[in-house]
């Protein structure tokens, strides 16, 4: 289980994204980037820390890696993904609001 600490350092990371313009793709009637745009960089996000934590579980398993290193991998990959899980299940129960809503 990740600690509290990774994730608000996971959180503040996304948070100085948004903030410093980092994420491309600019929304059509605003000045910040679109909900596409940001979606596609945690989905990317997600998939970089999923490959670092296998390739740091391969040199763990070749001698070549520290055992803390690995951990620290595999935690961030957990906080990502949980927030991508957590994201997703608030995205699905507002389109089933959404669809309750009367005409």
């Amino acid at each position: 289980m990740a600690s509290p600490t990774v994730a608000a350092n996971a959180y503040a990371s996304l948070a100085r994204m948004m903030d410093s313009g980092a994420v491309a793709g600019k929304a059509p009637g605003g000045d910040g980037p679109s909900f596409g745009a940001v979606l596609k960089d945690v989905l990317g996000g997600v998939v970089e820390a999923g490959r670092a934590s296998d390739a740091q579980t391969v040199a763990m398993a070749s001698g070549k890696a520290n055992l803390m290193d690995v951990v620290t991998a595999v935690a961030d990959t957990d906080v990502a993904v949980s927030t991508l899980v957590s994201v997703r299940d608030r995205v699905i129960q507002s389109y089933e609001d959404i669809m309750r809503m009367p005409i």
